[in-house]
């Protein structure tokens, strides 16, 4: 389960530099399209300025995913993905309520089930462990 977990971690992270992108360099065609948002207002100034806000986030985000990787033993990965993770719930699940229901799907739904997976080798090993 671990190693599934630790997979969609690393999905997790590209997903979020895939959707920074979208946010920062794609056309506003694009952009209103993949945020379900009206063409008119994505084109403002503001509306791209903000998007190019979020999407540095975003980007930062994908990259700690992807960073963890290779700065952190085995067992320091597992939580710092967990926590990631976690993150990913909370802003998809905010993101979902606010902005579009896609974003509970593209977003919370991954994030979600990647910390459930991380999640579950406590429970697997307090199980190993008690017994």
């Amino acid at each position: 389960m671990v190693t599934i977990g630790m997979i969609l971690a690393g999905l997790l992270g590209i997903l979020h530099i895939v959707i920074a992108y979208l946010e920062m360099f794609a056309k506003p065609e694009v952009q209103a399209n993949a945020f379900d948002m009206d063409l008119d207002f994505v084109k403002q100034s503001g509306a791209q300025l903000a998007l190019k806000n979020q999407g540095i986030y975003n980007a930062a985000l994908g990259v700690l995913f992807l960073l963890g990787f290779v700065m952190f033993t085995a067992h320091a990965q597992v939580v710092f993905f967990e926590l990631l993770s976690l993150f990913v719930v909370v802003v998809g699940l905010y993101g979902g309520a606010t902005v579009t229901k896609k974003i509970y799907l593209i977003q919370a739904l991954p994030g979600a089930v990647t910390l459930l997976l991380l999640f579950l080798r406590y429970t697997s090993n307090r199980l190993t462990s008690d017994n």
